[in-house]
């Protein structure tokens, strides 16, 4: 019988990123082509599928983790960065769930930008997971985090900057006020959960070098 492979925990986190990306381009390419709240079925759709495909990686990672008698790195660090990792693709489903659920009419500049970053984010957060099996000789490493760091400084400044704007120069109808508030704070979360990620893994490399 041959002996079964060992899981590779690495490798469970890149797809997971993998799917992050993703879900940020489809979350982006969705905002620029908007029209109706109508045609947000669809792409909710298949965010939803990158999200359950997910879920589905974190099972695998949990349960591989409560048996493998001599895991890479410490079982709760495994467990805590699976989790974080999938809080950001839950955040990044969530952006467009609830543009549909409000029945958005526009489209604002500002949540493009934002929107941006957030792919910035996730593209820095995917490479450096990519680099994570070897960051004892990644020196590419650091600065991968650095990277995110930034893009979640530009994201807290963006949103600050387009809450300003909502309130004094979008205030003429109070629902448009009240919604786009409600998803700035989560497109926000959206940089913020990858910056939470990355931190995650810079523990986890203090802890191991």
């Amino acid at each position: 019988m041959a002996k079964k492979s060992k899981f590779n925990y690495f490798k469970a986190y890149e797809k997971l990123t993998g799917l992050a990306v993703e879900e940020a381009q489809l979350m982006i390419q969705t905002m620029k082509d908007f029209k109706t709240a109508e045609e947000l079925l669809e792409p909710m759709a298949k965010m939803h599928e990158h999200e359950n495909a997910g879920d589905d990686i974190n099972h695998d990672i949990f349960e591989n983790a409560a048996i493998d008698f001599m895991p890479p790195i410490d079982r709760e660090d495994i467990v805590e960065l699976a989790s974080a990792l999938d809080n950001v693709l839950d955040y990044i489903d969530d952006v467009i769930g609830h543009m549909y659920m409000y029945d958005i009419h526009v489209m604002p500049k500002n949540a493009l930008k934002l929107a941006e970053l957030i792919v910035d984010s996730s593209k820095a957060l995917d490479k450096m997971i990519c680099e994570f099996h070897n960051f004892k000789k990644n020196k590419k490493f650091r600065q991968l985090l650095v990277d995110i760091n930034s893009y979640e400084e530009q994201a807290d400044h963006l949103y600050q900057e387009a809450m300003r704007h909502l309130h004094t120069q979008e205030n003429q109808e109070v629902m448009h006020v009240l919604v786009w508030s409600r998803i700035y704070e989560r497109m926000e979360k959206c940089a913020d959960a990858c910056e939470h990620a990355a931190d995650i893994v810079s523990t986890i490399v203090l802890k191991n070098t």
